[in-house]
């Protein structure tokens, strides 16, 4: 999360000049994240906050460049023919991302024996396959072929475009242009892309302007802000957010029901709950109960006591690659196995938790038909007789924002 007011900076400029202190902290921040098998967005935090000296340009520089880097890991080390080991290597690799984005290396020892014709060559060469040249894993490539034919090309090539910024207004507490106003002044450049979206063109750190401090806004992609609208919620309702985590959607729930009634948010992770709740004060939502998952009688005290549920369920991730690049290297074929088990557990169990003539939304930022349709098939062909499908929805990484998917099913019996 902290890391988005860093990454526009240099989209529409790259920095062209190094420094040994800024290129020194992206080799570290790789060596944990490849070789210690850290997450990329905690590296990057901690290596932002190591040094208060950094300006928003360094900062920038800094995040960029570790997210590109992993999001082109394969490409990079296919060009050499072996993955890095020493930190001379990682150097090199450094160096072979800046000579094919088209810049010019300093005479540095560091980046010493690369010969830029010879990279600028053997990139034509290994960018004839698509795995390598979309910089996947060979499994993941032939899974998702499999999954969705001639559709996958562009999604992996969406997939590899950096994320876009977007806001959601809270309109709770102000109105858009009220934001925009407010967002302007400090330098924060918008495009307003829906009636409470906007998307971040260029700006300084969004979590220092005072509209947020006021919780005018949130940060979240355009696709996850349609899940909550879709939900098709009212005023005074009784709605459970199943699988709430740290509450993006919990949050907008309240919102669209005005903060009036009441959101009963669910996880089994309670510490995301109390980053919520955090959340949920600055946002002035007071309609919301945390309710952490710590057995299986949490769901049966819910039984059919919720007008709409939420199951924005676990998932592999893959619509979301853009902003999180190196879930690419850590997913395993195992763990999609397992992950489809779990979907299939948890819409069958919760969705006792739905009165009769309400209604559910199962999501995932999944791509995937195995996570997405197919889950939501398997469950009709169980519980036909109690459950109909309304609506489904697919929404393309070739849109410009998250891939998601979200499915509304009516409780009949």
């Amino acid at each position: 999360m902290y890391l988005i007011p860093y990454l526009c900076a240099v989209q529409k400029k790259r920095v062209e000049r190094l420094y040994p202190n800024l290129v020194s902290a992206v080799i570290t921040a790789l060596q944990e994240i490849f070789e210690e098998g850290r997450y990329a967005d905690r590296v990057i935090e901690k290596t932002l906050k190591s040094n208060k000296k950094w300006g928003s340009r360094d900062r920038a520089f800094i995040a960029e460049s570790v997210y590109e880097i992993v999001r082109w890991y394969r490409l990079l080390y296919a060009i050499v023919g072996k993955r890095p080991r020493r930190e001379q290597e990682w150097w090199h690799l450094f160096g072979i991302w800046k000579i094919i984005r088209g810049g010019n290396l300093p005479d540095w020892k560091e980046f010493e024996g690369l010969d830029q014709g010879r990279i600028r060559k053997q990139h034509s060469a290994v960018k004839s396959k698509r795995a390598i040249r979309e910089s996947i894993p060979e499994w993941m490539d032939e899974m998702g072929a499999k999954q969705l034919g001639e559709s996958w090309d562009g999604m992996l090539t969406a997939l590899n475009r950096p994320a876009k910024v977007v806001l959601r207004t809270n309109l709770l507490k102000t109105s858009q242009q009220q934001l925009s106003d407010s967002l302007q002044k400090e330098g924060v450049v918008l495009e307003a892309i829906s009636e409470e979206a906007f998307v971040v063109q260029q700006r300084k750190n969004l979590f220092s302007t005072e509209a947020f401090k006021q919780g005018w806004f949130e940060v979240q992609d355009f696709s996850s802000q349609q899940v909550a609208h879709f939900l098709e919620v009212k005023p005074g309702m009784r709605v459970v957010d199943a699988c709430a985590g740290a509450g993006g959607k919990t949050l907008h729930l309240g919102v669209l029901m005005a903060n009036k009634g009441q959101v009963i948010a669910m996880d089994t992770e309670a510490w995301k709950l109390k980053e919520l709740k955090r959340r949920a004060k600055r946002n002035g939502i007071f309609i919301i109960q945390p309710k952490p998952i710590d057995s299986t009688k949490v769901i049966k005290r819910q039984k059919e006591s919720a007008d709409r549920l939420l199951l924005d369920v676990p998932c592999s991730g893959l619509g979301v690659l853009r902003r999180n690049p190196d879930a690419k290297w850590k997913l395993q074929p195992e763990f999609l196995e397992k992950i489809r088990g779990e979907q299939a557990n948890i819409i069958s169990s919760y969705s006792k938790m739905l009165k009769k003539g309400g209604k559910m939304v199962y999501a995932t930022c999944s791509i995937l038909p195995s996570e997405n349709q197919e889950q939501v098939q398997r469950f009709l062909e169980e519980h036909g007789e109690g459950f109909a499908l309304e609506e489904e929805r697919s929404i393309s990484p070739e849109e410009g924002y998250d891939g998601f998917y979200m499915a509304r099913l009516v409780r009949k019996l």
